[in-house]
């Protein structure tokens, strides 16, 4: 019979201090992280300025610290079919760089389509960079662009998940920006994914909207997608390639609202957000697929609704939203919402993803 060893560890009471220590931190950032009560957003006072003069335009660009840009063209592309064929088109006919920033790129036929044109344009001297969420595209795998990477293109992952990145594992980029040759962008709500482009057994397209961006407003974009290059590979973008100076004629005004919270979480975009809220005195259009106001926006829109007598319309899933959760938690906001007088309507076809306010038919905020 064999003979049984047995081993006696012993552990030093200052590692168990440290431990023990280690994960109470822990828990206590959880705890905060979970139940952080957030910033409170609050207009000092009501506009003075009727939100379509010079003068609130002014304001506001210096809020958000975004130039006003002028002579831009924009073109609204609903459902994955057009945008996607707007968005291919661009890339085949790329002369001098593709940059491609999303926060979902899954495999499939859309997906394998996106690398085939990007693999085409590199090999053809052009330029091509692709910045993947490390969460959100965690699932596509490296070895999907292996063509595009021995073509010359550059694919890199942001804020992958590595052991030294968990203090910002939240940290995430949840944008979806495609800009060709510094001349022609687009942006919007939809990553590159089959779900957006076609049915599935029960499960019909999803609804989405995106933004074909031309003109003066197009370096802007530009510049938001560098940002996001640098964070993930330490190259500054830069040069004639990328940055293009342009001119179309004009349509409106357009600010590119580069957003990222500061160190005390505010955020540029929030605070449009709260400032055109308190503008509004006809009307307030509201989709999202996930609506989970803070107390800061449903006290404005409140406060609209029944003090200015706004319509207030919010557009949300209905039953075939892809967060049950979020769905549910988002009806907890309703009541408030619904005594004030605002309508709340639950899209039934598909799930809708498109992210657009509408602000008196005069201010439009579409995005990622």
């Amino acid at each position: 019979m064999p003979g049984i060893m047995f081993a006696e560890v012993t552990v030093s009471t200052s590692f168990i201090v440290i431990a023990y220590l280690s994960i109470l931190a822990m828990a206590v950032l959880i705890i905060v992280a979970l139940f952080d009560p957030g910033l409170r957003y609050r207009v000092s006072a009501s506009p003075s300025e009727s939100n379509d003069s010079d003068d609130f335009l002014h304001m506001l660009e210096a809020l958000v610290d975004a130039k006003v840009n002028q002579t831009t063209r924009l073109t609204v592309l609903t459902n994955g079919p057009t945008f996607y064929e707007a968005e291919l088109e661009a890339i085949r006919g790329a002369e001098r760089s593709v940059n491609l920033e999303a926060y979902i790129f899954q495999k499939g036929e859309i997906g394998q389509r996106f690398v085939t044109a990007l693999t085409e344009r590199s090999q053809a001297g052009v330029t091509v960079n692709v910045v993947l969420d490390g969460v959100g595209s965690a699932g596509v795998g490296k070895n999907f662009f292996s063509d595009l990477k021995k073509a010359g293109g550059n694919v890199v992952w942001y804020n992958g998940m590595k052991w030294n990145k968990l203090p910002h594992f939240n940290n995430r980029t949840h944008r979806e920006l495609l800009v060709v040759d510094g001349r022609t962008a687009f942006i919007g709500g939809a990553g590159v994914a089959d779900h957006w482009f076609k049915d599935k057994s029960k499960h019909p397209r999803w609804r989405d909207t995106m933004v074909k961006v031309e003109g003066d407003a197009v370096p802007h974009l530009q510049a938001t997608f560098a940002e996001n290059w640098l964070e993930s590979c330490g190259e500054v973008l830069f040069g004639p390639d990328h940055f293009v100076r342009q001119e179309c004629e004009r349509q409106g005004d357009v600010l590119i609202v580069n957003s990222t919270p500061s160190g005390g979480g505010a955020t540029r975009a929030r605070m449009l957000f709260q400032v055109l809220l308190a503008s509004a005195t006809k009307t307030i259009h509201i989709t999202t697929p996930y609506f989970l106001p803070d107390r800061s926006v449903i006290d404005e829109l409140v406060r609209a609704a029944r003090e200015r007598n706004v319509e207030v319309v919010v557009l949300v899933p209905g039953k075939r939203s892809d967060h049950m959760l979020t769905r549910s938690s988002s009806r907890h906001a309703y009541g408030k919402l619904l005594k004030a007088g605002a309508s709340i309507h639950e899209y039934e076809p598909s799930m809708i993803h498109a992210k657009i306010l509408l602000i008196d038919s005069i201010w439009g905020v579409v995005g990622s």
